[in-house]
C-alpha cells in the first residue's frame, strides 16, 4: 500500500485534509501526518497544506529540521507526486510578496501577489465558491471543464512565470491561477477538503496520478 505524507508543520487545515484523504483512500493508501524527515523522504506521495500568510508558513516549514530537504528528496529526487493546498501551493513559487518579499521553494518559478480587483466593492479576502475555468488537459484538472465550483479562502494568488504551468483559472473580480502543475508537482489555491464532491474527486485523482 502506498504511503502519503501529509506534512505537519503547524500550519494548514491539517485534520480536515487528513479526514478527506482517508475518506477516499479506501485501502488505496495510508495517510501519515508527519514532520519526520525520514518518513517524508520515503513517502510515495506528499501533500503540503497551508493556511495563513506566506512568510509565516515558509518560516514554520523552515523551522522543522530536515523537512524541506526530505520533501525535496522525495519529490525532486525520486519523483514522488506532490500536491500543495492553498498556501502550501503558494510556497512553490520563487517568492511571496505578502508582508514584504519572502523566498519560496522556487519549484514553479513565479511570484505570489495580492488579488487586486478593479472594482473596489469586491471584497478581499476572497471567501466562497467559484467555478474553475480554462482547465488544462491534465489528469488532475481536466475534469473541472464542466464548471464545478470549489471553495476558496485567500487574499493572494500565485502567478507562474510560464503560463504553461497554470492548471486552471478562477475569477473574483480579477482572473487568477487557481491550480498549477509542472511534472510531478501540482498545487491548488482552493481547499479540496472543503469542496465537497469536486474536491474529493480531485484528491482521488491525485492518489491515482502517475506523472
Amino acid at each position: 500500500m502506498q504511503r502519503v505524507a501529509l506534512i505537519d508543520y503547524g500550519s494548514g487545515n491539517l485534520r480536515s485534509a487528513e479526514k478527506a484523504l482517508a475518506r477516499i483512500a479506501e485501502g488505496q493508501a495510508e495517510i501519515v501526518v508527519t514532520a519526520d524527515p525520514e518518513a517524508i523522504a520515503r513517502a510515495d506521495r506528499v501533500v503540503l497544506p497551508g493556511v495563513g500568510a506566506f512568510a509565516a508558513c515558509m518560516s514554520a516549514l523552515q523551522a522543522r529540521d530536515g523537512v524541506i530537504q526530505a520533501i525535496t528528496e522525495a519529490v525532486q529526487g525520486r519523483g514522488a507526486p506532490f500536491l500543495g493546498i492553498c498556501v502550501g501551493m503558494q510556497l512553490l513559487a520563487t517568492r511571496g510578496l505578502e508582508f514584504g518579499e519572502t523566498p519560496g521553494l522556487d519549484w514553479i518559478p513565479g511570484e505570489v501577489r495580492k488579488l487586486a480587483p478593479a472594482d473596489e466593492s469586491i471584497k478581499i479576502p476572497h471567501m466562497g465558491w467559484n467555478p474553475l475555468v480554462d482547465a488544462a488537459d491534465h489528469p488532475l484538472f481536466s475534469a473541472f471543464r464542466n464548471g464545478d465550483a470549489v471553495y476558496f479562502t485567500h487574499s493572494f494568488a500565485i502567478h507562474p512565470a510560464d503560463a504553461a504551468d497554470v492548471g486552471a483559472w478562477a475569477e473574483h473580480g480579477v482572473r487568477f491561477p487557481a491550480a498549477v502543475a509542472r511534472g510531478n508537482i501540482a498545487g491548488v489555491q482552493f481547499h479540496p477538503e472543503k469542496s465537497q464532491k469536486p474536491g474529493l474527486a480531485l484528491l482521488k485523482r491525485f492518489l491515482e496520478w502517475r506523472p
